[in-house]
């Protein structure tokens, strides 16, 4: 199924993981300086033909559950605004952990094309806590501000989660749930960040779901073959990284790389 916000089908999305912002644990730079080298990996990106990047506040870690102070929000607003600029295309969010709504607001903000939401259809355990549905309320914010036209690419059976509290119902039936709640998108992902999932469950998601299947960790160039053929989009992170690592600067050898591989 080919993803409506893209000319081509199967498009690469490049992740941004924004530096630690003011108020977060690990922050040490001025909001100017990750702004600046936000836009930076933006332009990488753009050079190397990227249908699509997205921005994260991955580096905030330990996260807030289902929720980001304003601070967050204005942050992630001047970002986002910065690296669209800078990419001058499809750019998506998403603001950790479960801070859906957040980032629905940033989007708005910002002109952003996507979010990607945690805990759409169903709940799971995270490392932060418990992370229920959020669906109903998420959809009903979106028609209050205006932002019909954002699309939500929701997760299922994500990774960096335990799953017992649903382990009868099937990622397959996961998929099902999240079309029926109204997702424009599913994301399936491995375990953790920067690995894959199994093929197998790319396709369980497609054949239970006329949404298209982004898989949303784990992709490299040793795999991207097997997943070319079943999956409708990749959204990348650790590989386009120095040494493979997500909490690296992106690698623009390493994005050109894979992008070669990919054509």
């Amino acid at each position: 199924m080919k993803l409506r916000l893209f000319p081509k089908a199967k498009p690469v999305i490049g992740m941004i993981h924004v530096g630690a912002l003011p108020g977060t644990p690990a922050n040490r730079l001025p909001l100017a300086r990750i702004v600046e080298n936000a836009a930076l990996e933006a332009r990488i990106y753009r050079a190397a033909g990227l249908d699509g990047v997205a921005v994260e506040n991955m580096h905030d870690v330990p996260y807030l559950r289902g929720s980001a102070g304003p601070e967050i929000v204005a942050c992630m607003t001047v970002v986002a605004q910065a690296v669209k600029a800078e990419f001058r295309g499809v750019t998506g969010i998403q603001i950790l952990a479960a801070a859906n709504r957040e980032a629905l607001a940033v989007a708005q903000a910002a002109g952003l094309a996507w979010v990607r939401v945690e805990g759409f259809a169903f709940a799971h355990v995270a490392d932060e806590g418990l992370i229920e549905s959020c669906a109903g309320e998420l959809l009903r914010y979106r028609r209050q501000i205006g932002a019909e036209k954002i699309e939500i690419w929701a997760d299922i059976k994500k990774k960096h989660a335990a799953h017992a509290l649903t382990s009868d119902v099937s990622l397959g039936e996961t998929a099902a749930a999240a079309e029926f709640m109204r997702a424009d998108a599913l994301i399936v992902t491995g375990t953790a960040t920067g690995k894959a999932p199994p093929r197998a469950d790319v396709v369980e998601a497609q054949a239970h779901s006329r949404l298209p299947v982004l898989i949303g960790s784990g992709v490299d160039e040793k795999n991207v073959a097997q997943f070319l053929p079943v999956a409708d989009g990749f959204i990348v992170g650790s590989q386009f990284k120095r040494r493979g690592r997500w909490d690296l600067p992106v690698d623009a050898a390493r994005v050109r790389a894979f992008m070669k591989s990919v054509r």
